[in-house]
């Protein structure tokens, strides 16, 4: 009964959501002024952090712009000028902090100021960047703010977003951040103020704290090697960190070698070449791909990557962020510029990663790359024929109108090692795919290819085949996955999603036939699988050397009219993800057992050699969605997830009484 009074007070609550304007409410529900950020104690910085505040503060100056080199500490200043409104009284009604970067989408923009003012749903977000401005604009134009913009590049539209303009009747306040002075101008800046690099006593008291002890006679070495960081406190920081454990002359001396050499000289760059560094400032990674792209570069084995990864984090290299990680621009530049040293030729690295491309850069600056980068660019088509003897990385991920790639491209690439074409447009693969002999990592994730081509089964020496968010992939010749014989791990999740052709050397048509290519592969030992039917899923689970490797799974259950049980996939002891999303027949989901009797139970619907071990239950699961016209009996069953941290259940006209 409470169950049924619930549902019927939320249907009674969307109706009159529906109906009303909320505006004023989400004005008076606004979260505190100010949002506190991690900011690490730096030295210098209260002169010029005093000036910044004397500005925002006072009457004549409403635009402030602060600018310097890459690394010298803008964000840091900022950081500190937003934390020091949670602390000094001010008359401002709502601090609002965004990241722009280098790729400037002004969506992104008008997210993070509407987190901070309003309710950002599923519903705002799908409004057009228009009506998003009106909103913004409807709760900022009454309110005493002020607006501090990270890393801007080029001129921010403050009328597109929806921000009114600070004027001296409103008394709002802009504040930005950037590397050139030009800047400023195109923002109509009233004051710029330059972070300077840290003076010499300051430079070397950071690196002391960073580094700790040094031996008296290493001192002077360790001042060397302070002085080539050039007063950046990013650089002193991490190489500080970095140096922490060098305890001899040889090495104190080999990293003073290294910082000299001509691939360390970033931090001497003038402000007009530092502008044209092609990286954003941030770019975040899933820790498990960037593993998969170490194995496969045979950098190192899975374990030691992760420990890498730990290590790197430790020594403030990558800043950890929940599953993902990423990297500072100015360290990315000084390990690239680094590896260029090491390489001894500085054209072994293409990097154009982020630059706003809108073609493909000329052959010949690049056929001689052993890994190249042109990730996020803006470049719609590749029809050029390279002969590219020692590549072995290429990362094409990211480019959203990228949508053809000619057939030859890939012809001479005979070393390509790592291919990645993920969150790209294109719809079919190349021919000349087939000619990557050395390939052992393709990374096809979030494409709108339609059909996997025959050719495809050239590739013996593939190990890792990526397949998420394909969901127009509607075709898989017979024959193809199973000639893979190298494959290690399969993500096939949330894939063909809209419909499968049915055709008879289709192996989408059947479940069993993917399974018997699958159950071919001896290598295989990280799966993740669409499943379109309760009966697929019972032949699925009877493969148990697929069951031992699936780490997710998506459940596409609209055809079949029958029950799922819950406990067919609890022998799943890898299983990390889970989606389950019912059609308009499905009649529930539910566990009908208590926990006293799991290991007598029978799976039922013909699996009752299926038994279920104390130890085996959702120890791995971490993430659920259920959805779709589920009937939902109840959901005790998550107890037995103990390191469940996300689930998401979505409401709709089926569900019953929930029990959690």
């Amino acid at each position: 009964m409470f169950g049924k009074s619930v549902s019927r007070s939320l249907k009674h609550v969307v109706g009159l959501m529906s109906e009303g304007d909320f505006k004023e409410v989400v004005e008076r529900t606004l979260p505190e002024p100010v949002v506190v950020g991690n900011v690490n104690p730096t030295l210098g910085t209260e002169t010029t952090l005093d000036e910044a505040w004397s500005y925002i503060t006072g009457d004549e100056v409403r635009i402030v712009g602060i600018y310097g080199m890459g690394g010298v500490g803008k964000t840091t200043l900022l950081t500190k000028i937003n934390n020091r409104f949670a602390t000094i009284s001010n008359n401002f009604d709502v601090v609002i902090w965004a990241v722009v970067s280098k790729d400037l989408k002004p969506e992104k923009i008008q997210e993070q100021i509407w987190k901070r003012i309003g309710f950002l749903d599923k519903k705002w977000k799908k409004k057009s960047l228009r009506e998003k401005a009106e909103d913004i604009f409807h709760v900022l134009s009454r309110k005493k703010f002020v607006l501090l913009l990270d890393d801007i590049w080029r001129r921010v539209d403050l009328e597109e977003i929806g921000v009114p303009l600070p004027t001296r009747q409103n008394r709002c306040k802009i504040v930005f951040t950037t590397r050139s002075c030009r800047v400023g101008g195109q923002m109509e800046a009233e004051k710029m103020i330059k972070v300077e690099p840290l003076a010499w006593e300051e430079a070397w008291a950071l690196f002391q704290k960073k580094v700790g002890d040094i031996d008296f006679d290493i001192v002077p070495l360790a001042q060397d090697v302070a002085k080539e960081c050039s007063g950046l406190p990013i650089a002193l920081i991490t190489i500080g960190r970095a140096m922490a454990s060098k305890i001899t002359k040889e090495e104190w001396e080999h990293a003073l070698e290294v910082l000299r050499s001509p691939a360390s000289s970033l931090p001497g760059m003038e402000d007009e070449v530092i502008q044209d560094m092609e990286v954003e400032v941030y770019f975040e990674i899933e820790k498990d791909e960037l593993v998969h792209y170490w194995i496969y570069e045979n950098f190192c084995a899975r374990n030691e990557a992760y420990s890498i990864i730990g290590t790197l984090v430790g020594a403030c290299l990558l800043e950890e962020k929940g599953r993902h990680v990423k990297m500072h621009d100015v360290i990315r530049d000084m390990a690239l510029l680094i590896a260029c040293k090491y390489e001894k030729e500085k054209h072994k690295f293409f990097v154009e990663a982020g630059a706003q491309l809108t073609r493909v850069p000329e052959v010949g600056k690049w056929e001689v790359s052993k890994r190249m980068s042109l990730m996020a660019n803006s470049f719609e088509r590749i029809h050029e024929v390279p002969r590219c003897p020692d590549l072995l990385t290429l990362f094409l991920s990211d480019n959203r109108n990228l949508s053809e790639i000619s057939d030859g491209f890939f012809q001479f690439m005979g070393t390509l090692t790592v291919l990645d074409l993920s969150s790209t447009n294109i719809k079919k693969l190349p021919v000349g795919i087939s000619k990557l002999n050395s390939l052992q990592y393709l990374n096809l994730s979030w494409t709108l290819i339609s059909q996997l081509p025959i050719e495809l089964k050239m590739l013996v020496n593939l190990k890792y085949l990526n397949l998420v968010g394909n969901f127009e992939l509607n075709m898989i010749p017979r024959g193809v996955i199973s000639s893979l014989s190298s494959l290690q791990v399969l993500k096939m999740y949330n894939v063909g999603f809209i419909w499968v052709k049915k055709l008879e050397d289709n192996i989408l048509r059947e479940e069993n036939m993917l399974i018997e290519e699958l159950q071919c592969l001896e290598h295989l030992n990280e799966l993740s699988s669409t499943i379109r039917s309760v009966s697929d899923l019972q032949s699925y689970v009877n493969a148990h050397t697929l069951v031992n490797c699936t780490r997710a799974l998506w459940l596409n259950l609209f055809p079949s009219p029958q029950s799922l049980n819950i406990w067919w996939l609890a022998n799943m002891k890898n299983l990390e993800d889970m989606v389950i999303i019912g059609g308009s027949n499905s009649e529930e989901l539910g566990v009908n057992v208590v926990m006293e009797e799991i290991e007598a139970h029978d799976a039922g619907g013909g699996l009752g050699n299926s038994m279920i071990s104390r130890k085996t239950y959702f120890n791995s699961l971490h993430t659920l969605t259920l959805g779709g016209s589920l009937r939902l009996r109840d959901l005790t069953w998550v107890i037995l997830a103990p390191n469940l941290t996300c689930l998401n259940v979505q409401v709709n006209e089926h569900i019953e009484d929930n029990k959690c």
